[in-house]
């Protein structure tokens, strides 16, 4: 038998079983890419970075990129400041940066383009106090240099009292981000204020914490510390957590899952009743 006869029938076949296997393949999920920007003041941004890594990519089928100065004040020279383009090719945008200090309107400018051009966002912690320009005490009038990253965020935060836990209350169930999450309480923990929360904001948990005043006396204070928030004529989703000042914190099991499930709304990766969507769970299931 010659080896070298041409089957007509076999070429078809294999185009077919070709073609097949190459619609699996576009039909596949695709990993989600995730760019996390770290460091500057105030927190152990080289443990966290790695903390936030490990525990998204075991949730979650995405790839997370580190930008990370370990740079410790509040003018960390972050490597993406001044290039509007840093997050081409990326799904999403963590910050967990904290640098109040960087207030040069276009700088800010810059780090705010892909997220006005339609790149989700997320928000953690000490993100709420970067990139001022002016009082963050100060009224916030929109279209202002001052009011750039607050009309991001879609909410206003201008200070935190001393660590002591948080008492977590998720105020909207019906969420696919906190659905059958329950609430809980924090170790010891900078809580945020709320000087404004903006129309566009959709608060998902509220926080109480007691501190004692100058003269002894407890007070309690209540503030939003998880929400989403529409940002810009696109309408980019944008989600945030006040929370995760301390390593035990970040590492949480409770705090994970809720940052995961931020990440997968925010890039439309989440079912209505909380769980991934197909091919975006753990392992890609």
């Amino acid at each position: 038998m010659n080896k070298h006869l041409w089957f007509p029938g076999f070429a078809v076949a294999t185009s077919i079983l070709f073609a097949a296997l190459s619609g699996r393949a576009a039909d596949e999920p695709k990993t989600l890419r995730l760019l996390l920007v770290t460091g500057g003041c105030c927190h152990d941004y080289a443990k966290q970075k790695d903390i936030l890594k490990k525990g998204l990519e075991q949730r979650a089928n995405v790839h997370v990129d580190i930008v990370y100065s370990d740079d410790t004040t509040t003018r960390a020279p972050l490597p993406i400041l001044g290039n509007p383009d840093y997050a081409n090719g990326y799904d999403l945008v963590i910050h967990d940066e904290c640098v109040s200090d960087i207030s040069d309107p276009k700088v800010v400018e810059a780090v705010l383009k892909p997220h006005r051009d339609g790149l989700p966002g997320v928000n953690l912690h000490c993100a709420m106090h970067c990139y001022r320009i002016g009082d963050p005490n100060d009224p916030v009038t929109l279209g202002t240099p001052h009011g750039l990253w607050f009309e991001y965020l879609g909410l206003q935060s201008s200070r935190h009292f001393e660590q002591k836990p948080i008492a977590i209350a998720y105020t909207d169930k019906e969420s696919p981000i906190v659905k059958g999450f329950s609430d809980w309480t924090t170790i010891n923990e900078e809580h945020y204020n709320n000087v404004h929360v903006f129309d566009t904001a959709h608060a998902l948990a509220h926080g109480k914490q007691v501190v004692k005043q100058d003269d002894g006396s407890d007070t309690t204070h209540d503030f939003v510390v998880v929400w989403t928030n529409e940002y810009g004529p696109n309408k980019t989703r944008v989600f945030s957590t006040t929370i995760g000042h301390n390593n035990k914190t970040v590492s949480d099991p409770r705090y994970l899952g809720l940052v995961t499930r931020g990440v997968l709304w925010a890039t439309g990766h989440l079912n209505d009743d909380g769980t991934p969507a197909k091919g975006y769970g753990p392992n890609g299931q």
